[in-house]
């Protein structure tokens, strides 16, 4: 990482040096950090107060050794204390948060159209993210062309409506570590982390996904130990936007408890009536008008994941009434 394409400053101090000593020993003897120790960590990564060998060594570390419940709680504990937050939505309402990161790669992305239809159900939903992989079509592209800005700072959010903001205008530190993929070609703990904020000063319901089977361990336990309100299935090319061909496994977390709402279905889809063979943001957009407008169907699996997360909505209201 050279010293002009890094945006972290160099220092003299290796601040950090004694936790990356326990979890850089190899995937068998590393050790892996109490929750605090975690929360430290990040936190000295998240604000700038590390040299760029240690972000490197550090994040090198992780990718081989993979982060733990403890970890990935911590990790979160430090992003908490720093990151900008949305007002409340009125009424005991969730906020629904759609974490974007991936976009688009063979199938148009679709998590503009599934935060519309929730928009239309009436509630407040906040999109969030930022390019983290080269030559796709994000989320944010869509929503630009269908007239939806990108915010940029947090605000209170109008239920039956849509907001998108990037990560750096959230915590900057975050996304500056993102960024670090470019220099070491590597994902970074943060690529799994920013999956699993919910940046909203009151009740707020994560839709969370995974494309790796390991990781629906780690996040449903994350969730668990957080206490968190989320929907986890298996995303569609690392978005939460349920694949229009497929009907996946759907699990629920209510203030960290689990519930199966549905078993995956078997089967794959032929073709999806009026879903474009273009992925481009134009051709995306125009489809998710066509879908809105009721001049092409609601794809059934995005029907579905709408009606799982309308259902967890609603308890999380009934939980904020007095």
């Amino acid at each position: 990482m050279g010293e002009n394409s890094s945006p972290y400053p160099h220092q003299t101090t290796m601040a950090i040096s004694h936790y990356i000593k326990e979890i850089g020993r190899g995937a068998r003897g590393a050790k892996a950090l109490e929750r605090a120790q975690a929360a430290d960590l990040f936190g000295q990564v998240l604000d700038g107060r590390v040299t760029d060998l240690e972000i490197g060594a550090f994040c090198v570390a992780m990718r081989i050794k993979g982060e733990t419940v403890e970890e990935m709680c911590g990790f979160l504990d430090a992003v908490d204390e720093r990151i900008a937050r949305f007002p409340a939505c009125a009424g005991g309402q969730p906020l629904i948060v759609l974490p974007s990161y991936n976009g688009a790669r063979k199938l148009p992305v679709l998590t503009p159209l599934l935060a519309l239809l929730l928009a239309r159900e009436g509630h407040g939903v906040l999109l969030h993210g930022m390019r983290t992989e080269a030559r796709r079509v994000l989320a944010s592209e869509v929503l630009e062309a269908l007239d939806i800005p990108t915010l940029t700072a947090p605000k209170q959010i109008v239920p039956g409506t849509v907001a998108h903001i990037t990560t750096g205008a959230l915590l900057p530190g975050l996304a500056r570590l993102l960024s670090v993929r470019e220099a070491i070609g590597l994902r970074t703990p943060a690529h799994s982390l920013v999956k699993l904020i919910a940046p909203c000063a009151g009740p707020a319901l994560l839709v969370a996904s995974y494309t790796h089977a390991e990781y629906f361990e780690l996040l449903g336990a994350t969730f668990a130990t957080r206490g968190m309100h989320a929907l986890l299935s298996r995303g569609l090319e690392g978005e939460v936007a349920a694949d229009p061909r497929r009907q996946p496994r759907y699990d629920a977390y209510l203030a960290g408890q689990h519930q199966l709402l549905q078993e995956q279905q078997s089967g794959t889809a032929a073709e999806v009536p009026g879903l474009p063979t273009e992925i481009d943001a134009a051709s995306t957009a125009a489809y998710t008008r066509r879908v809105l407008a009721g001049q092409a169907p609601v794809p059934e699996a995005l029907a579905q994941q709408v009606r799982h997360i309308l259902h967890l909505a609603r308890q999380i209201s009934a939980r904020a009434r007095p």
